[in-house]
């Protein structure tokens, strides 16, 4: 082969029109990125000249992107500012209009005019049509990106401008207007239905088909996009149902072919390391993603029907694993309640409450407090659900022997301080957990009863005696989750004070009356109600409790006696949150009774 000699090459013309084009594209960058460099000093120098930030919070936030070198102004807007306000200024700065995404609806046809795909890998909106110019919303970061909009003039075919809007905002009219199903249009197209005929090698082969991976990778991306908890796949005769528990209510989000159902669900199982050939028996896997840069599991159980193999997945976002009690909702009294009780050394405390209801989440935050270089923190769970640093977690295994009641034995031996059992479920464990609260061990628990007096109940029908339970518990926490108002959309009105009478509800003196209502909008998917707070039950173990459950008192009584001596009950501190307008009359009603 003959090598190519470089002074053979010939000189390649020069292409004027191409170079002009270049140079002219080069300069205007070259320009724009002077200006903007320039708006961006101008725009933070009048932020704080109005009032919208303070001087400390401009140091935080170009303290925050001093190594990253974001943007100063995406940084603020986490801070606490009035998001809205912000960036009508900067907009006004920067010579653009600012569109809030959460009063404006978006135009199918404009967002038509650019793919899901493209769209969310590039940040952006298009939302409107003005006259022949396609209305982009960008965030601040992409305001004077040049390339960003020749790149939506090429594919749209139409003139653009931009418009700035918040990125949160973007992110979810994004997950509105281009949903999963758009993007899933021909990924069934080739696939056949899975025969149970089929053998493993065959499976396989359907598993790794990239349109079934690229089905499963949309389904969970737009879970966790819109903060469902769980994903239900449900095979029926005719499609593949898909729900998400959003919210703690169950809402439709897919129908897909049937035809894809046996691939959906193969690929679900081996991500979660289940075996792909068993389908007459339930399984359970856990599978762990990045999303966003953060870490999110996925706790996935199967569970055979009529029509196939149903999967659950539960999503277990970490930082759930790292809140504090003061973002559960916790009123002051029950906050300082409760304190009280966990700041001892030893005792029972037992959170209480229904399946979904935030028991672990409780218990892993008080966790976060007492989790300390001096104290020896052990767990044992059914599934370890959420890792955390510096404790010493458990993972029960019946079919190896290790139930709650051996794992707790042989943690007694570890020489813990502070121990956590996932669940009380039968007499050997209450017995063993009651024992090591008596011996100066903090046990902290879960145990299934409607509300908090019923716990002593439930601990006695296990079999424990009167005066072990009345010795040893300490505390009990009862909670239910209800959905909270969305901020950006509830609307006041005026209560009626019959029509509260009636609920039972009292409007206390010093209020004027108005509480608020769900209404809806894009930042909440239409609901009225974005993410969820808990109501508490706080009932602390006095003497004159103890003594009743020595005397095997009935629950009726003692749920009067703790409420005598300041417990509030599970539905007034619902009524609590409805007068600071946190959540609705209808929804503490629904959670709480």
């Amino acid at each position: 082969m003959n090598s190519l000699a470089w002074d053979s090459l010939e000189p390649v013309e020069p292409r004027p029109e191409v170079d002009a084009v270049a140079r002219r594209r080069a300069d205007r960058w070259q320009t724009e990125d002077s200006r903007i460099h320039t708006t961006a000093e101008t725009t933070t120098a009048a932020l704080v000249a109005h009032g919208l930030v303070t001087a400390e919070q401009l140091a935080q936030a170009q303290a925050a992107v001093a190594s990253t070198h974001g943007s100063v102004i995406e940084a603020l807007l986490v801070l606490d500012v009035d998001r809205a306000a912000v960036l009508e200024l900067v907009a006004g700065v920067a010579g653009v209009g600012f569109v809030d995404l959460a009063e404006n609806g978006v135009d199918g046809g404009a967002a038509a005019r650019l793919s899901g795909d493209v769209a969310r890998r590039s940040g952006v909106l298009p939302y409107a049509w003005l006259g022949d110019a396609l209305l982009v919303a960008v965030p601040v970061r992409r305001l004077g990106d040049l390339e960003l909009k020749d790149d939506l003039v090429r594919l749209t075919r139409s003139a653009v401008t931009f418009v700035l809007a918040g990125r949160a905002d973007i992110e979810a009219r994004l997950n509105e207007t281009y949903r999963a199903e758009a993007e899933l249009q021909g990924l069934t197209t080739g696939l056949v239905e899975e025969t149970p005929e089929q053998g493993l090698d065959s499976l396989t082969e359907v598993v790794d088909d990239a349109p079934v991976v690229r089905f499963v990778n949309l389904l969970v991306s737009q879970a966790i996009a819109d903060r469902a908890s769980d994903i239900h796949l449900e095979p029926t005769q005719d499609d593949l149902r898909v729900r998400y528990r959003i919210d703690g209510v169950l809402v439709d989000a897919h129908r897909a072919p049937r035809a894809i159902t046996g691939g959906v669900v193969s690929r679900f199982k081996i991500m979660a390391g289940m075996d792909i050939a068993e389908r007459r028996i339930p399984q359970d896997g856990r599978i762990s993603i990045n999303h966003d840069g953060k870490t999110v599991d996925l706790r996935v159980a199967t569970l055979p029907t009529v029509w196939g193999e149903k999967i659950v997945a539960r999503v277990l976002d970490n930082s759930t694993a790292r809140l504090d009690l003061d973002d559960l909702g916790f009123e002051p009294g029950n906050r300082e309640r409760f304190a009280r009780s966990y700041r001892k050394p030893y005792g029972m405390i037992l959170v209480t409450g229904p399946t979904g209801s935030g028991k672990s989440t409780t218990l892993y935050a008080t966790l976060n407090i007492l989790n300390n270089a001096d104290v020896n923190v052990i767990t044992v769970e059914d599934p370890v659900e959420y890792r955390l640093p510096g404790i010493n977690q458990v993972q029960t295994n019946p079919k190896a022997g290790l139930t709650f009641a051996s794992a707790l034995r042989s943690i007694l031996r570890s020489d813990p301080d502070i121990v956590l059992v996932g669940e009380i479920r039968d007499h050997e464990t209450a017995s063993i957990a009651i024992e090591a609260s008596l011996t100066g061990h903090l046990v902290l628990s879960t145990l299934h009863t409607n509300d908090a007096p019923s716990a002593v109940t439930r601990l006695v029908e296990m079999g424990i005696e009167p005066f072990l339970v009345g010795s040893a518990l300490d505390c009990v926490l009862a909670q239910r989750l209800c959905r909270a108002l969305c901020e950006r959309c509830r609307r006041p009105y005026r209560a009626d004070p019959a029509e509260l009478d009636r609920l039972g509800f009292r409007l206390p003196a010093e209020h004027d009356g108005v509480l608020f209502e769900a209404v809806g909008c894009s930042a909440c998917s239409r609901t009225g109600y974005r993410g969820r707070t808990a109501l508490h039950e706080v009932m602390p173990v006095s003497e004159e409790i103890e003594r009743l459950t020595v005397s095997r008192a009935p629950t009726d009584e003692v749920a009067r006696t703790a409420r005598e001596q300041g417990m509030t009950t599970l539905r007034y501190d619902g009524w609590a949150k409805v007068l600071s307008g946190r959540t609705t009359v209808q929804e503490v009603l629904r959670v709480a009774g």
